[in-house]
């Protein structure tokens, strides 16, 4: 696809972008096997692992975890009051949408006293290898992950068309969690609301990193190390791209180029 050759002019030194559609297409441009980091890409696969545990009774999504009042659900949404790093809450459960690296890392602490395993065993054991993938759990939860566009991809199409989760799980991800919080998306600024599922960011206005031809149902996360992941269902296309160079200004220019011209060619 043309539209994908366009990561030759990103100012990175590498890149790897491709989608994946509902009725089976797939299309790659660059090397779609080489790991790099996947930075905070790392919570969508973070929140399968969770769902299935959820799933499993392992968890409950509504069940006592974090800082007082907090639960599951506010720390995969994150709206339990951590910061985005620090363990002492900045606001209380529920009341706004805190961007914490420091909640998944919670979260996965309790994670693994319910499963009484760690947490990036649980990982391997209930993501990658039923999705047949090479991904490195072992980092930080939400942050630290490592993994290739092939890996990435094949996240997106579980969430597209899920196989080890119910369809009923996913719908309850890519729901609003805790409606009306407003909040800071990194490096975007203020939105009122800003609008989350469960691990992932709902196709908030206005529209973002995501581009302007996606529909609002579309989800989807980026991160840090200049890696995104989006999934559309009403269109039934998921995107993604990764880099070796940090988010910055020409992330927000080329991602929604990139974005647009692929759903444009399809």
């Amino acid at each position: 696809m043309r539209a994908l050759r366009q990561i030759e002019g990103w100012p990175v030194s590498f890149a790897s972008a491709g989608f994946v559609t509902n009725d089976g297409r797939v299309e790659r441009y660059g090397d779609a096997t080489r790991v790099v980091p996947l930075a905070s890409v790392s919570k969508p696969v973070a929140a399968l692992a969770v769902l299935v545990a959820a799933e499993e009774g392992v968890v409950d999504l509504d069940e006592d975890a974090g800082p007082p009042g907090s639960t599951v659900r506010h720390l995969l949404a994150h709206a339990s009051g951590l910061p985005f790093e620090g363990d002492v809450p900045i606001a209380g459960a529920g009341r706004r949408r805190i961007y914490s690296n420091e909640g998944f890392r919670t979260l996965a602490v309790h994670h693994s006293e319910r499963a009484e395993m760690p947490f990036a065993e649980y990982v391997h054991r209930a993501v990658c290898e039923p999705l047949g993938i090479t991904l490195d759990p072992s980092g930080d939860p939400g942050s630290g992950m490592h993994g290739s566009l092939d890996a990435v991809l094949a996240v997106g199409r579980e969430l597209l068309d899920p196989t080890i989760l119910a369809a009923e799980t996913v719908s309850e991800l890519t729901s609003v969690q805790f409606a009306g919080l407003s909040g800071v998306l990194p490096d975007y600024g203020r939105f009122e609301p800003l609008d989350w599922g469960l691990g992932v960011q709902l196709n908030t206005e206005p529209r973002s990193w995501m581009g302007s031809r996606t529909s609002d149902r579309t989800f989807g996360h980026f991160g840090g190390a200049g890696t995104f992941l989006w999934v559309d269902p009403d269109k039934g296309v998921v995107c993604a791209a990764l880099t070796n160079r940090r988010f910055g200004e020409w992330a927000k220019a080329a991602w929604p180029t990139l974005s647009d011209d692929v759903l444009g060619e399809l």
